[in-house]
């Protein structure tokens, strides 16, 4: 295994999860056309190579969907349309919050389920 810094300032993580149950899901209420919305925002503001805007599975918030997460901001956008992807892109273009470090006692492992 190697290690390298990550090479955006932020990553945009959408939502596609599709479930065969019929349950609510992201899919099916438009993700795909907001990831591609935001891809091409992404591209049109030349930030491709400072912010990732990448499909991801659940983020187990179904009934909120679609849902898009914003790392290194710890954002969290649910109920998102394709009237929202311009804000989303505003956000976006902003510079990065300084990252706090993490304090010794919450740096505690995650318990196993």
């Amino acid at each position: 295994m190697q290690e390298a810094p990550i090479p955006y300032k932020r990553m945009v993580f959408v939502c596609i999860n599709k479930r065969e149950n019929g349950e609510a899901c992201c899919a099916d209420r438009g993700a795909e056309a907001i990831l591609a919305q935001l891809k091409e925002g992404i591209k049109a503001k030349g930030l491709a190579r400072h912010v990732r805007v990448a499909r991801s599975g659940c983020h187990d918030m179904c009934a909120k969907g679609p849902s898009v997460v914003m790392f290194p901001d710890n954002r969290w956008f649910y109920g998102v349309t394709e009237q929202d992807v311009d804000a989303i892109l505003a956000f976006a273009a902003l510079p990065p919050a300084p990252i706090p470090p993490v304090p010794a006692a919450a740096a505690k492992p995650a318990r196993s389920r």
